[in-house]
């Protein structure tokens, strides 16, 4: 892990950002959420590949890919849940107290 972070750590901090300002923009976008099924489809995928990750099942290239993409996604959710948190407490402080 330490090898991703010095050698990507420009794609990382791309991530979070991106991250970020995906979080940001969700705030104020209203579209339909995912259905229940595909939440724990998408979850038992995630362990998955989490999993896959850990125990080295995944070898050569393909497997560094894994991690970086574990990497790299973890960092975009972290982003995406601190502008999302921060343009609520933005918005909620801009708000007139009724």
């Amino acid at each position: 892990m330490t090898v991703l972070a010095t050698f990507f750590w420009g794609w990382l901090l791309g991530a979070a950002l991106l991250g970020f300002g995906m979080g940001w923009i969700a705030v104020v976008h209203r579209a339909q959420a995912v259905s229940k099924v595909w939440m724990i489809w998408l979850a038992v995928l995630a362990a998955a590949l989490v999993g896959a990750s850990f125990a080295r099942i995944v070898p050569g290239r393909f497997g560094y890919w894994l991690d970086l993409f574990l990497c790299m996604f973890a960092l975009y959710l972290v982003g995406c849940a601190i502008g999302s948190w921060l343009r609520d407490w933005v918005v909620s402080r801009s708000k007139p107290a009724s």
